[in-house]
């Protein structure tokens, strides 16, 4: 009986010490199979540029100019997987390509494609963000003003319809930044709040749009991971520093990202920041197998695409030279290189990490794999890769979308402070106004303008930017005794952060609030925070926005015509609160 026991006893251990099998892995889906059969066909070379994404500038550009030929070089040369769209810069503003040209862009580059390319847009706003003919949705943040999730979704229905008539299939939306620092210089307006719940709702809503219409599959885009919206620094001129500890990351800046993840994200931008909480080393989180493999993908589960931010910014660029940031950002656990300085540089520092045995191969065919089935997904073929260009005005003029915009623009202008009950204005036509700028050379202000003079042909109205001494402020604007009130609107941008208002216009404001009429100001753009400088005005409003429909909205509020019900998505430290919003009904005098 004890030998029996004893021999049991044995083959027990025996079993235990072996060990444990290892999970199956899930079987592939049948984007994933079609997928797996293109990767066997590829070499190595081929296998990496499929992780590169180059840019390309689309403004009409002749067939013979060296620009065009570098694009075909990538394309029909180096097999790159896809490209994103951008604009050009002139002057220090921004030119939005012509949509038409766009598209006919785009499919000459995918007749040249041995597999079909995967193109992306920042596409924020809607395709407005990158072309010039298409309407023109307000700033994320006005989304959250207005807290209408329902027209966050619409949002991300048209933006997925827009993009894919254009010939773009992957949508660098919606950003998921949570926008507690005042001071940020490069999210600001492009969050939807300070309010990680109510960030989390906006992306949620833009997601499930984005993927509600089986015609126009899109890939969405999370961003900026971990997360962009309390730093001080824009990774685009430096490396951006997040410094804050993993129990505030957990309440805070990872919420949206799980909640997109938990949508069926498909893919989720790193951020070129530091974040001492996770990763220790002084690098950024683009590079880090900490953030990107040990926070992103095995604590938070997220099996789609990860894609890096530009790497031509700064923020990367000057930690890493040359493949070098390429290679990192692979062995971090990236999947996509998007805008490498030299996607052909990119392309052979891989290779030969690789060959050297630096890189598996495994890793790079889990990366491609990833690539080829995310062109499957969203039904990219040699056989359907190009757009129908007569199709395209249809689509990108469509009224229903412009009706969604313009009532986003007047459900987020907020009232923050009202002292004297100035709005709407009892005499606007007796109203003086002062227009601020950050340059007189934009469209920005003109339709204020234009709206204001409609309205009040008479009403004396100036224009002005930083280069003006206070001399020349006070002689335009002359005596304001004879104004019913001083209506100050200043036009700000993102690059803005918490910036004061541009040369003398700051203290010339401030010598307004001290003089005979009453100064109601009028935050338009992307800095909500400006109360904080001028605590004096009489009245304070905000519109989230720098388009012209939200221009257009604030006039509107000024004269009464529409109600005023939006509230504050972030808190402007000692003079507001989060949530915070004067309600105002429509007047029947100026109805």
């Amino acid at each position: 009986m004890r030998k029996s026991l004893a021999l049991l006893l044995l083959s027990v251990l025996a079993f235990a010490a072996k060990p444990a099998p290892k999970p199956k892995a899930p079987p592939l889906t049948p984007d994933q199979r079609s997928a797996q059969s293109m990767l066997k066909s590829l070499s190595l070379h081929d296998r990496v540029a499929q992780l590169v994404i180059g840019v390309a500038y689309a403004d009409p550009v002749s067939s013979k100019s060296r620009e065009f030929q570098k694009y075909v070089h990538w394309v029909r040369d180096l097999h790159v997987g896809g490209l994103i769209i951008n604009n050009t810069v002139h002057n220090g503003q921004i030119r939005l390509a012509e949509a038409y040209a766009m598209a006919v862009f785009l499919n000459r580059m995918q007749k040249m494609a041995k597999i079909p390319l995967l193109v992306g847009g920042d596409f924020e706003r809607g395709a407005s963000m990158r072309v010039n003919d298409s309407v023109k949705f307000p700033f994320n943040m006005a989304y959250g003003a207005a807290n209408d999730v329902d027209a966050s979704r619409f949002e991300g229905l048209q933006t997925a319809r827009e993009a894919r008539a254009l010939g773009v299939q992957w949508v660098f939306a919606p950003v998921a930044d949570v926008n507690s620092n005042p001071a940020n210089p490069i999210i600001n307006m492009r969050a939807y709040g300070e309010d990680p719940e109510l960030v989390s709702r906006h992306v949620a809503a833009f997601i499930d749009g984005a993927h509600s219409d089986p015609n126009n599959m899109v890939l969405v885009t999370a961003k900026h991971f971990p997360g962009h919206g309390d730093s001080g620094e824009d990774s685009h001129k430096g490396l951006a520093l997040l410094d804050k500890d993993r129990e505030h990351m957990d309440s805070i800046e990872l919420k949206p990202f799980q909640t997109a993840i938990a949508h069926g994200v498909d893919s989720i931008m790193t951020a070129h920041m530091s974040v001492p909480a996770i990763e220790p080393d002084d690098i950024p989180a683009t590079v880090s197998p900490k953030i990107l493999t040990g926070l992103l993908r095995d604590e938070l589960q997220f099996r789609n695409l990860i894609v890096t931010d530009a790497m031509d910014m700064r923020g990367l660029t000057d930690e890493f030279k040359g493949g070098e940031a390429s290679v990192r950002a692979l062995l971090a656990g990236a999947d996509v290189l998007l805008m490498p300085p030299n996607p052909e540089a990119a392309i052979k520092a891989v290779v030969a990490a690789v060959e050297s045995g630096r890189i598996s191969r495994q890793r790079i065919d889990e990366s491609a794999l990833r690539v080829l089935t995310a062109k499957v997904h969203v039904g990219l073929s040699n056989k359907k890769k190009l757009v129908d260009i007569e199709a395209l005005g249809d689509i990108l003029e469509a009224p229903d979308a412009a009706e969604s915009a313009e009532r986003v623009a007047e459900r987020a202008i907020t009232l923050v402070k009202d002292e004297k009950r100035l709005v709407p204005l009892a005499a606007p036509k007796e109203a003086c106004v002062l227009i601020a700028v950050k340059r007189r050379n934009t469209a920005n202000g003109q339709r204020l303008a234009q709206e204001f003079q409609r309205r009040a042909p008479t009403v004396r109205l100036i224009t002005a930017d930083g280069s003006l001494p206070e001399s020349a402020l006070e002689t335009a604007t002359g005596d304001t005794g004879t104004c019913s009130a001083v209506v100050v609107a200043a036009l700000t941008d993102i690059s803005d952060g918490g910036a004061p208002l541009a040369g003398a216009l700051g203290p010339f404001v401030d010598k307004l609030t001290n003089g005979p009429a009453p100064v109601v100001f009028v935050s338009v753009g992307s800095n909500p925070y400006l109360l904080a400088q001028f605590p004096k005005v009489a009245a304070y409003m905000a519109t989230f926005s720098l388009t012209p429909l939200s221009e257009a909205a604030a006039v509107k509020a000024l004269f009464g015509e529409i109600p005023i019900t939006g509230h504050l998505p972030v808190s402007i430290p000692g003079f507001a609160t989060l949530g915070d919003g004067i309600q105002v009904q429509v007047t029947a005098r100026n109805r």
